[in-house]
């Protein structure tokens, strides 16, 4: 019979093996992504502002099956003491990254 202890390191190492297995390196892990610059932002009418509201406006999204797929502009309501800051896409290690849109603290 089991040591209580052993029976915990046996229960422990048997439901590590599956988590372990699951990870991967990063050398082995295969990036699935755009491989070259989201096109231009495409001009979309800015609607009439709106009391209380930010207008986000649209950007590519990268999708796996069909690539650039456009996302329209729409309104996101306003936080008192913060200021939107727009979604983007940057270049980082010579891969495009998307940075989603956020609010961010006002500085006074």
């Amino acid at each position: 019979m089991l040591s209580r202890r052993s029976l915990f390191k046996v229960l422990f190492a048997a439901a590590a093996v599956p988590l372990a297995a699951g990870l991967s390196s990063e050398a082995e892990a295969q990036y699935v992504g755009p491989r070259g610059a989201p096109p231009p932002p495409r001009r979309e009418p800015r609607p009439p502002a709106r009391r209380g509201y930010t207008w986000v406006p649209g950007h590519w999204a990268w999708r796996r099956g069909p690539g650039w797929v456009w996302m329209p502009g729409y309104w996101e309501q306003n936080r008192r003491g913060f200021v939107y800051v727009g979604p983007r896409w940057v270049l980082r290690r010579g891969q495009w990254v998307y940075e989603p849109g956020r609010w961010v603290r006002q500085m006074r």
